[in-house]
């Protein structure tokens, strides 16, 4: 019994250390957005000669939010000469289909594709369109984003930089004021993309690409092998990859695209569940391949462990709620010291660890959203919600990696109650 207690307090001992470290590096990252130069971007870059772009759009199910795509792209500042626009019908059962034959009748630059074979989901979409792409340059979109007209460019200009395998933009809820979920979850993407992602750029680290509002160079992607049809994170992945093989993924936070966050907390958690399920992959296949990797800086490699296993915090956490029960009912902790323990980890991470404190409140400042810190308490119930799911998400890819079972992509439910008819 002796040595399971000490077991016991050596993790909660553990679980404390790991909060520490991830709240100081949220902590460096919020000093330098704040008072550090900040490391300059390729949008001030003039170039006529641009490379020529592919724009795929993975599509499953998507009439409510197909032609709100289409309709911002078609209308780019980019040289039509060396655009192409690929929606992808990914086993669609509505009027998608419709929709994308539609537009391709009125705009040649649109070339749909449409999938009803093989694997479903957006990692083997995204290879489909890939071998039919003519451009050079990836760029992807979800079908609910809502890109402005200068954000093509903005990507493109960032690979006149030879080392430069993948760009990153900045993603912005546009339903922020439908209820407080969707307010909370445009808190999260404030810290993320405002402050850490940006503060990965200026510390030249490892800022990650996102898998929408981003690109990526065709030629050496698939030459690496494409997209793994088996990984739910095809992003995170992709960062990994690129950047163990020696490219560099950069983050453009001035390349704003707008999105439709979660409307209801059932699909929040699918979504969540899902992400740390896919991250948790990554990580397991990722881990001694980022420590040998030759291409990476010490610096680059100790901050791409940090978010490599960023998804496995929650469930470290969550042990150790159980762990510290466990030591109060052996008699080897105080009911107050208990309490203090379980009010500690929830405050701790509510304000520290996950960086709301930090960071979004450092990125409501920036944005000039300073009413929207208010909400900051609320965070404190979010970070149970997700404690939860992406835990779940951690054990559904232990058993993955166990049983070798075959993951199925779930989209996550659009909320956009119109859509445009244009393009019938």
């Amino acid at each position: 019994m002796e040595v399971v207690v000490l077991i016991l307090k050596a993790y909660l001992l553990f679980t404390i250390a790991v909060m520490v470290l991830y709240s100081i590096r949220h902590f460096i990252f919020t000093l330098n957005r704040l008072f550090y130069e900040q490391r300059i971007y390729y949008q001030d870059i003039i170039d006529s000669e641009l490379k020529s772009v592919s724009v795929l759009i993975p599509m499953h199910n998507e009439e409510k939010v197909a032609a709100n795509i289409l309709n911002l792209l078609v209308e780019a500042d980019y040289d039509m000469d060396k655009l192409e626009i690929i929606p992808i019908n990914d086993f669609s059962k509505d009027r998608t289909r419709e929709i994308l034959d539609g537009y391709a009748a009125r705009y040649p630059i649109i070339k749909p594709l449409h999938r009803y074979e093989g694997d479903r989901g957006k990692p083997a979409a995204l290879n489909a369109a890939m071998e039919k792409a003519a451009g050079e340059i990836i760029i992807v979109f979800d079908a609910d984003y809502l890109p402005p007209k200068g954000l093509l460019r903005s990507i493109a200009v960032c690979f006149n930089d030879p080392e430069v395998g993948a760009v990153m933009g900045r993603v912005v809820p546009i339903n922020t004021g439908k209820n407080i979920l969707t307010r909370l979850l445009d808190l999260e993407r404030t810290g993320g993309y405002q402050v850490d992602q940006q503060a990965r750029y200026n510390l030249k680290l490892m800022p990650q690409y996102g898998g929408t509002v981003g690109g990526f160079r065709k030629k050496e992607v698939m030459e690496l092998g494409s997209f793994d049809t088996k990984v739910l994170a095809e992003d995170t992945e992709l960062t990994y990859r690129l950047s163990v093989n020696g490219w560099k993924v950069l983050y453009a936070n001035r390349a704003e695209c707008y999105e439709e966050a979660p409307e209801e907390w059932s699909v929040r958690a699918r979504q969540i569940r899902r992400w740390s399920r896919g991250h948790n992959d990554v990580m397991f296949r990722y881990f001694f391949p980022l420590i040998k990797a030759r291409h990476l800086s010490f610096c680059e490699k100790f901050d791409g462990m940090f978010l490599l296993l960023v998804y496995l915090v929650p469930p470290i956490l969550l042990m150790g709620f159980i762990d510290s029960l466990a030591l109060f009912f052996l008699g080897e902790m105080e009911i107050f010291a208990g309490i203090f323990f379980l009010v500690f980890i929830g405050a701790y991470n509510t304000f520290g660890n996950f960086a709301p404190f930090y960071q979004v409140g450092t990125g409501c400042l920036l944005d000039g959203a300073v009413h929207r810190v208010l909400l900051l308490p609320l965070l404190l119930f979010n970070f149970f919600f997700n404690m939860w799911y992406i835990s779940r998400g951690f054990f559904d890819a232990i058993l993955d990696t166990l049983t070798h079972r075959k993951t199925h992509w779930q989209k996550t439910e659009r909320f956009r109650t119109t859509s445009s008819k244009a393009g019938r």
